[in-house]
């Protein structure tokens, strides 16, 4: 394993990838967002039924390493935010359900990890947030996913104060399936992945099989008729197929881009 780089385990039909940065926050720098691509997209070329995002150290992420934009050029702060949109694009492309387990504070390009995994389980402690304007730069990437979750106004409230939120907000908001005391934080991951007979591997979900349903959480980059068990087959609920519920996703998030 290259130094700092995620661990990744597996653990019968699903995939562990642990961030272990915590003297760096588990920051998202280049080389850690290239371990992370690397290690999401071996683990959905696998045979495995679930894929679980999780961290070790004081935080969950910290979001980007502001050491990789301080004097860049702008080029290379737009090919790390490339690199950036690609991994969370790859969260969503894999075949396998892809769960947050989230065990403290997600902020910026962090809470936008969890924004884009299918589901997410975070302990008591956990808390979230946008501060990117505080630092002078905007979430506005993290934004699109987060907005897809909370909706607008909640959004833009994370987005204009930079606020940090706690686990229960984040739940009440749907940005987190559940919150469990932080002791209770691996059980209540692996319950909810055995929970459902696919991830359990009860029905024969294999490689190739998109064990995901289609609706407003697989909305995004790429259409839910594009794969898995929607192959070739049409959204029904929009003329353009694209998986997005009328106001969803890019009406949700003008008002933070503009």
């Amino acid at each position: 394993m290259a130094d700092g780089a995620p661990r990744v385990e597996r653990d019968g039909d699903v995939v562990r990838i642990t961030m272990v940065r915590g003297a760096r926050r588990n920051a998202l720098s280049r080389e850690h967002l290239t371990q992370l691509l690397a290690a999401v997209t071996e683990a959905g070329g696998s045979d495995a039924t679930g894929i679980v995002l999780g961290a070790e150290g004081p935080v969950f992420s910290a979001g980007h390493d502001f050491a990789d934009v301080a004097d860049a050029a702008l080029p290379e702060v737009r090919s790390l935010l490339l690199l950036c949109t690609e991994l969370m694009q790859t969260l969503q492309d894999v075949p396998q359900v892809v769960v947050a387990r989230v065990h403290a504070l997600a902020t910026a390009a962090g809470c936008q990890l969890v924004a884009s995994c299918d589901l997410a389980v975070a302990a008591e402690s956990a808390g979230f947030a946008a501060p990117g304007g505080k630092g002078g730069w905007f979430c506005h990437t993290p934004m699109v996913a987060i907005a897809r979750n909370v909706g607008r106004k909640r959004a833009m409230e994370l987005a204009l104060t930079g606020d940090v939120i706690d686990a229960r907000t984040a739940l009440d908001w749907g940005l987190v399936n559940r919150v469990v005391p932080d002791a209770e934080l691996d059980a209540a991951v692996d319950e909810l992945l055995a929970r459902d007979p696919r991830l359990a591997g009860e029905q024969g979900v294999g490689q190739a099989d998109d064990v995901r349903p289609a609706g407003p959480a697989r909305a995004g980059r790429v259409h839910d008729g594009d794969r898995g068990h929607g192959r070739g087959q049409p959204d029904p609920r929009r003329p353009g197929g694209d998986g997005l519920l009328p106001g969803e996703a890019p009406a949700a998030v003008a008002g933070l881009t503009s």
